[in-house]
């Protein structure tokens, strides 16, 4: 005897075997289906019941059996309608075959074998097999076709014996209506599988086609190049969010597509190059400017392709590549930088030695003289060579940054952050007399932090440094802020009363040898990520409010998120504290 798993294997499979949605455990189509036959079940059950009570009123029938098997059978189909749902058949004989299609056998056989020869319920048959097949296994429906056969021999052999006739034509009657059972059982149950299995296929093209919609969509909304879609009248079909930011204009935000490219004076060179493309059917390229009025122009490199057309009804398209030539400058200028950077370093090395023997020289002569005037020549060389050396510490700090593995066996160093920031903010005011300038605000004695007390101090001095460079140079302008937030985390920020920085020169604000300024390194910054990153902390950039001088007013912000200390560590001295945490 057979499991009842490997024997459907070998029948084959149904329509039931496919994947079942996870809402409802039930796929769409066989919910129809379920209906449909349900459906079908009330409407025979309504049919017979009337004709059963026609005929009785007509006197032809006199068998209130008839009548009560009509009966029951209709409120039976009509409760199922209603009161069930649609699930799996059995794959063999279960309670559920017995409670639907063991009904039909047995209320269409009774109605047969009531009515003797009078009236025909042969055809009625088709509807139990029908059902075993679509919505059950091969092996289910050739049982209940087996069983229908069966149900008619009986049948016929009842006959032979009442009418005491040949039993032979009952015989190939009920043999031939049962053949014709087993067919139907067999090829519906096909043509159900094939239905089935082309319906999973559809599906499973229909979720990678979502799929593939989803990853278009999201590599074009990520790219940092501009990507307009545009047809032969000139209307944008789809844009992404880098093409918005290039073409729109600071009052007005870039309209929702659909849109017309002609319908802005200033995106006039995007329309006559998409005419070109489609008139030369080719690739054209060209620098434009797009100038709204009263904002300066912005350089963009242009590129466009046509869509390929497949089908005499397809219809083409230009998909226009958009290019800030500012940011190909400053991403070019990065690369070449960078490549200079990699020499730089291994120059530094060698530059150091003779700084060194240069600035003590220079200390040993300046012992000796007496002259204002030579004094203030070793005073400039001592300068300029403190700004050398300062060039070479950052150039040199790149390689130092990444040998983190050196120190990871080391005790942590921790430090009193309001103690540390305190004292920093009060010398670096002291030494770019600013003190008017700078206001700090502390708000997390006595805690404590992973940080290294020389590291916090080159963050945070390079960080006033930048503000310093941008600041509008106004009382509270620059502002530092220790605080704790909600979940416990600890943070520093530094916050400038200055202009947005531009979308290209923030997008590259942490990369060495990146910088606005022809005269900066470029390294500040990186080497500030790199010693958060060394130290579990992590630094970003936001665009933020502050109160400065009795209004709110919008600046660049530098916020800093620290580790607190959680276990005992190499521990930094502690600073004097100070009174008042305002400055």
């Amino acid at each position: 005897m057979q499991p009842a798993d490997e024997v459907h294997s070998w029948f084959g499979p149904s329509l039931l075997d496919t994947d079942l949605e996870p809402a409802d455990n039930t796929l769409p189509e066989l919910e129809r289906l379920w209906r449909g036959f349900m459906t079908a079940r009330v409407t025979l059950g309504l049919v017979l019941l009337l004709l059963q009570i026609t005929l009785y009123g007509l006197g032809q029938v006199s068998n209130l059996w008839l009548l009560g098997v009509c009966v029951g059978y209709f409120i039976s189909t009509l409760a199922v309608r209603i009161g069930s749902r649609p699930r799996r058949l059995g794959r063999t004989f279960d309670l559920q075959w017995v409670a639907v299609i063991g009904v039909d056998v047995l209320v269409f056989a009774a109605l047969q074998f009531l009515h003797g020869s009078s009236i025909n319920y042969t055809p009625l048959f088709a509807l139990p097999v029908l059902l075993a097949s679509v919505l059950g296994s091969l092996l289910l429906a050739m049982g209940t076709a087996a069983g229908v056969t069966l149900m008619l021999l009986l049948h016929a052999v009842r006959l032979s014996l009442q009418t005491h006739g040949d039993v032979t034509p009952h015989l190939i009657q009920a043999a031939l209506t049962g053949a014709g059972s087993v067919v139907i059982a067999l090829l519906s149950h096909q043509l159900s599988t094939r239905l089935a299995r082309e319906e999973q296929r559809a599906r499973r093209s229909q979720s990678a086609a979502r799929i593939q919609q989803q990853v278009n969509d999201l590599v074009i909304e990520t790219l940092s190049d501009g990507i307009l879609v545009v047809d032969a009248r000139g209307t944008v079909h789809a844009v992404n969010p880098a093409a918005r930011q290039m073409l729109q204009s600071d009052n007005q935000p870039l309209p929702p597509p659909p849109f017309t490219l002609s319908s802005e004076t200033a995106w006039q060179p995007l329309v006559d190059l998409t005419q070109q493309s489609f008139a030369y059917r080719g690739i054209q390229q060209a620098d434009i400017n797009i100038q709204h009025a009263g904002q300066g122009p912005r350089h963009i490199r242009v590129r466009t392709r046509l869509t390929a057309t497949r089908g005499s009804g397809a219809k083409n398209l230009c998909v226009v590549f958009l290019q800030d030539q500012r940011e190909m400058e400053a991403r070019m200028r990065t690369e070449k930088l960078a490549s200079m950077g990699r020499m730089s370093a291994a120059v530094a090395h060698e530059i150091r030695n003779p700084l060194a023997a240069i600035a003590q020289a220079n200390a040993l002569l300046d012992e000796d003289l007496s002259d204002p005037r030579l004094r203030q020549l070793t005073g400039l060389v001592q300068q300029n060579a403190q700004r050398l050396e300062k060039i070479v510490e950052d150039i040199l700090d790149i390689s130092r940054v990444h040998k983190r593995g050196e120190g990871s066996a080391q005790t942590p160093e921790t430090l009193p952050l309001d103690e540390s920031v305190a004292r920093i903010c009060q010398d670096w005011a002291q030494q770019v007399q600013g003190q008017h300038v700078l206001h700090w605000q502390l708000a997390t004695a006595p805690l404590r932090v992973d940080f290294a007390q020389d590291h916090l101090r080159r963050v945070l001095v390079n960080l006033l440094d930048n503000a310093r460079r941008y600041a509008s140079g106004q009382a509270e302008s620059i502002q530092v802020a220790t605080e704790v937030a909600a979940r416990g985390q600890v943070t520093l920020s530094v916050w400038s009363e200055a202009p947005p920085m531009e979308p290209s020169v923030e997008r590259h604000l942490f990369e060495p040898f990146f910088s606005s300024e022809s005269r900066s390194s470029g390294l500040g910054l990186y080497i500030c990520r790199e010693l958060c990153e060394r130290h579990g902390a992590a630094i970003t950039y936001r665009r933020s409010q502050r109160m400065t001088r009795g209004t709110r007013v919008e600046g660049n912000e530098f916020f800093v998120s620290l580790r607190r200390t959680r276990a005992t560590g190499k521990t930094v001295p502690a600073i004097n504290s100070i009174d008042t945490p305002w400055h």
